[in-house]
This record gives C-alpha cells, sequence and structure tokens, in this order.
C-alpha cells in the first residue's frame, strides 16, 4: 500500500507499456527520476487494444480504492491501428470506436487530459526510424530517452497544484530528515544530497547545465 502523501503514477497502455522497464525503456527511466518521490505502477499489457482497456477498467482502477492515482499515463492506439483482419478477430479497432474508448477511459479516470505529441518529437532527427525505434513500434533507448523529455515537458507546463514535475516535487526521507543515513567516511556527518543520486538526475543536470553555456 502507498503511504500517505505519496503519489502514484501508473503506467497503462499495451507492449510499448509493459516492455518500458526494459533495456533502459522509459518507464525505468521514470522510475529513476522519480525515486523517492512517486511509486511508479506498471500496468502494461502487450498486444491489447483499446476496446480490452475499456472492458478492465474496473479492474485496474477501481474507484473505491483508498489510494488513487495522481497521474496516469496512458498509450493505446499502435495496436487498433493494425489493419483488419479478415476472420474480424484481429486487434483492429475502428477509428470512431478508439476515440470513443479513449474518451471512456478518461471519464473513468476523471484527471486533467495533457497530450503528449511523441512521434513529433521522435521524427526531428534524420534517422528516428532507425535510431528511435527497434520495430518501427517500440522504442529503443535513444527513442526511450525522447519520450521521457516530451512527458516531463508537458507534466512541468501543466497548471497543476502541487506540481508533479519530478524537480519540484519533495523527497521522502530527505538530509532534513531524522530518518536520513549518515555517511561511514565523513566522522558521522548527514550526508549530502548527491549520495545515491540516480544516474539520470546527474546525467539531465549535466544537459541543462551544457545547454546554458
Amino acid at each position: 500500500m502507498v503511504g500517505p502523501g505519496r503519489p502514484q503514477f501508473v503506467l497503462f497502455g499495451s507492449s510499448i507499456v509493459q516492455q518500458s522497464f526494459s533495456n533502459g525503456g522509459w518507464g525505468a527511466i521514470l522510475t529513476d527520476l522519480y525515486d523517492r518521490k512517486a511509486d511508479i505502477v506498471l500496468r502494461g499489457y502487450s498486444g491489447w487494444n483499446s476496446r480490452r482497456a475499456v472492458q478492465v477498467l474496473d479492474l485496474v482502477f477501481p474507484k473505491e480504492a483508498e489510494v488513487q492515482p495522481s497521474l496516469v499515463i496512458v498509450y493505446f492506439g499502435g495496436n487498433d491501428a493494425v489493419h483488419p483482419h479478415p476472420s474480424g478477430l484481429g486487434v483492429h479497432v475502428p477509428l470512431p470506436e478508439y476515440i470513443d474508448n479513449m474518451k471512456k477511459i478518461y471519464f473513468h479516470l476523471r484527471l486533467d487530459v495533457k497530450v503528449v505529441n511523441l512521434w513529433t518529437a521522435l521524427q526531428q532527427r534524420e534517422d528516428w526510424a532507425t535510431t528511435c525505434l527497434t520495430d518501427g513500434i517500440h522504442f529503443t533507448p535513444e527513442g526511450s530517452q525522447i519520450v521521457v523529455k516530451e512527458i516531463l515537458k508537458v507534466i512541468k507546463e501543466a497548471d497543476w497544484e502541487p506540481s508533479l514535475f519530478w524537480e519540484s516535487m519533495p523527497i521522502e526521507f530527505s538530509e532534513d530528515s531524522p530518518y536520513y543515513m549518515v555517511h561511514p567516511y565523513n566522522h558521522g556527518k548527514t550526508t549530502n544530497s548527491s549520495f545515491g543520486i540516480s544516474s539520470w538526475k546527474i546525467k539531465w543536470t549535466a544537459d541543462k547545465i551544457r545547454s546554458k553555456l
């Protein structure tokens, strides 16, 4: 069970979500950035379409749950867009139904909707088809980095109070907390904020500094 006051972020979608923790995926990057700040919950189902997602909304997001998510990242559509199978049993979903399904997900979650334009961001690279995607659909580590940057851009620009942007959120059991550990090699003094800092925080901070030079 999530502790009081600690936000829960749910990643809900098809294989792009299910595989997001593998090989430097975008889910793993988000988890790294939000360590000690939010709980990232994976709800990815490879091969699913928006029709199946609507059928399980009450199971994945029960209204009576004690802890409700502060943020839900939803990705369905890749399987919906597959060409119809002659048997009619494939994963294809007609566009009008897909739009209606996404509306149903929105009304069930009742969260403020923000759209992340991933494909435009990916295609800013000339070699995006081979560098950012493994098979024309799923993301490489390079593609996942772009995905995370676009997600964080939307979160940062949203007028949410409190902000869910990773740099704006409080650190759980930080230096000011009586539970913070002391470093064994500095004569018992409290460690600084870089102790145990994630690799992505270091990388992104360095990138921001370089961009200002």
